[in-house]
């Protein structure tokens, strides 16, 4: 009976001292330091790493490197060839290693305007179709090429259906294919496959080439 006495007591006293506690008092668990969050690196983008772009056997044909304005086209010898500055959001200027205006892009809905360094000339325009096909026009709106959905990517093709280049993935690298499925130039990452079909438009130098190519790969189409 003693034994129940004292734990009833016991009780009674934890109870009320509880009940006097004020009720904004902390818990021993608020107490407590926050517990260290793992913070998750991002995921590599053409904004944040090199892209380089190699030939058939590994060896590096050019590649493209971040700046703060946009990118640097370089040579195997990481000497800059071009320089790619984002005057806003829907515009790239092309700059020579000279940095004289040498064209632009300009990226409108689901469209992209190569022009000249004045930018009254409308050289090129890459289109976007309603079923996810590409054609690419001169200014004067004649077809030049066709790029092709495919199940394995793309197909670049002639107005006559001349198949010219095929964009492949594999082991997560893209392949830009000659018909002999010989490869012309592949990248391991930082590009998406309509950016590596921009390199086989071949009407295009090779400043206007990685120019689309970054401007359409920073639009995120597919």
């Amino acid at each position: 009976m003693k034994l129940k006495s004292y734990t009833a007591i016991a009780l009674l006293t934890l109870l009320l001292t509880n009940c006097s506690s004020p009720a904004n008092a902390p818990t021993l668990e608020t107490q407590k330091p926050p517990a260290t969050q793992t913070q998750t690196a991002p995921a590599v983008s053409s904004k944040s790493g090199k892209i380089e772009l190699k030939l058939e056997g590994g060896k590096a044909a050019f590649s493209l490197k971040p700046e703060s304005d946009g990118a640097k086209l370089v040579d195997e010898n990481d000497r800059e060839l071009a320089r790619l500055t984002v005057d806003s959001r829907e515009k790239v200027k092309i700059k020579d290693a000279a940095d004289r205006a040498i064209g632009y892009v300009v990226t409108e809905a689901e469209s992209w305007k190569i022009k000249d360094a004045s930018q009254n000339q409308e050289l090129y325009v890459l289109q976007r179709q309603s079923d996810g096909d590409y054609k690419l026009k001169s200014g004067g709106n004649q077809e030049i090429y066709r790029i092709k959905k495919r199940d394995y990517g793309f197909e670049i093709e002639t107005p006559t259906k001349q198949s010219l280049y095929k964009i492949k993935s594999k082991d997560g690298q893209i392949y830009l294919r000659n018909p002999s499925e010989k490869t012309v130039l592949y990248a391991k990452s930082g590009l998406t496959p309509i950016a590596i079909a921009c390199f086989g438009l071949d009407v295009l130098n090779r400043e206007q080439k990685a120019a689309l190519a970054y401007a359409v790969n920073n639009s995120g189409v597919q």
